[in-house]
């Protein structure tokens, strides 16, 4: 009877953010992981000074900022020095997207969506979720978005996509999988009935009556101090 958190999760070019763009035309609550990843690593961050420590100034862009297409070949070829980022980087994240499901939590939304990448890969994050929620494309089909999305060639794609865990291992721990193999408005379809299905619930009523009391309640006492003081 809380709020509760849905993990969302792809692979590379199985059509992830166009299942975002839906879920956020319909009002759901989306933390993106990828978003808050960038917003930690900003100069003069703390992230930012430990990645300058032990990968060097070589990945630097000319205005300080990390150059993620640099980083990203680095620890594409190492897992050392993947495992060594992710070390740097992950708890800060966590702490970022802990202040975003607080925030969620006091406006009173049901269910709050949590973009991660890597959730299926990051062992014990899933534990966290009530629900968590794949994209899955067939494995042709990623391989033909991939290659016309970024140009790469086959090989360069297949081991692109190799680098990942299989779509077809993550749909065995997902609660949920919506299959963006067809057409756009097929995808859709299944966001939709997703949607409604974790909103049909009033239990987290008590939670949205209790937090809308109190905000009542603190901006009246607010208002009465101010009109104390200016008398």
């Amino acid at each position: 009877s809380t709020m509760f958190l849905v993990g969302l999760s792809g692979g590379i070019a199985s059509g992830k953010s166009t299942v975002v763009a839906v879920l956020r035309e319909l009002g759901c609550a989306v933390i993106d992981a990828d978003v808050i990843a960038r917003q930690v690593v900003q100069p003069h961050s703390k992230a930012h000074q430990q990645i300058l420590k032990h990968f060097g100034t070589e990945i630097l862009l000319e205005n300080g900022e990390i150059n993620r297409e640099a980083l990203g070949n680095i620890i594409f070829f190492q897992p050392e020095k993947r495992r060594l980022l992710n070390s740097i980087t992950h708890p800060e994240i966590l702490k970022e997207m802990l202040k975003q499901v607080l925030k969620y939590f006091v406006l009173g939304y049901r269910y709050v969506i949590l973009d991660i990448p890597l959730l299926f890969e990051t062992p014990g994050l899933t534990r966290f979720m009530k629900y968590t929620v794949l994209v899955y494309c067939d494995p042709p089909t990623q391989l033909a978005r991939l290659m016309k999305r970024s140009g790469l060639g086959a090989a360069e794609a297949e081991a692109r996509i190799g680098s990942q865990l299989p779509l077809d291992e993550k749909c065995k721990w997902a609660t949920h999988v919506i299959d963006n193999s067809g057409d756009r408005e097929s995808t859709r379809r299944q966001v939709l009935r997703l949607h409604a299905r974790l909103e049909d619930s009033l239990d987290f009523l008590w939670a949205r009556l209790v937090v809308g009391t109190a905000v009542a309640g603190l901006g009246g006492l607010v208002f009465l101090l101010l009109r104390h003081f200016i008398s």
